[in-house]
């Protein structure tokens, strides 16, 4: 299986990607702990069907030291015990980040609020853009439907 596109082949794709990626590197300046921004990162790739970024993600999230049963367990967070209040907040905000179209309104007051008792304004700008940026990486993806499975932590440096 091979992608569409070489998007990183393209002047324009790498060029916009690579800014992106600078963006992203900034988002991850420590302010959000890592486990907790994998997590938003591994959720709002599986809802928005990324294959390539859910394989990164969880691979990275595993280098980083996160378990394999919370691994397991990031689609059905809501459900299960194994997440603190503040994880639970972040993968509640990611997913109501991710689903903006599916509400009219976008992320609800009750969904932020949560969000804003765990997490100071700067972190909260920090899963924000994180949110938003994991968003623009998926779609990218899926529409070139890059493979997933192939990815090793650091590969991108």
């Amino acid at each position: 299986m091979e992608a569409r596109l070489n998007l990183m082949g393209s002047a324009v794709g790498g060029k916009v990607l690579k800014y992106v990626t600078s963006a992203s590197k900034a988002a991850e300046s420590g302010v959000v702990p890592q486990s907790t921004a994998e997590l938003v990162k591994i959720r709002a790739s599986q809802i928005n069907g990324c294959g390539f970024c859910t394989d990164m993600h969880t691979k990275d999230a595993t280098a980083a030291g996160e378990t394999q049963q919370r691994l397991n367990l990031v689609a059905t967070w809501r459900e299960a015990t194994v997440f603190t209040e503040a994880e639970r907040a972040a993968l509640e905000l990611a997913e109501e980040g991710t689903r903006v179209a599916d509400a009219a309104g976008g992320v609800p007051d009750e969904v932020w609020q949560r969000a804003a008792k765990h997490f100071d304004e700067e972190q909260l700008a920090a899963l924000v853009v994180q949110i938003a940026i994991i968003n623009a990486y998926n779609r990218v993806n899926v529409m070139i439907q890059q493979p997933a499975g192939s990815y090793q932590p650091g590969m991108f440096g």
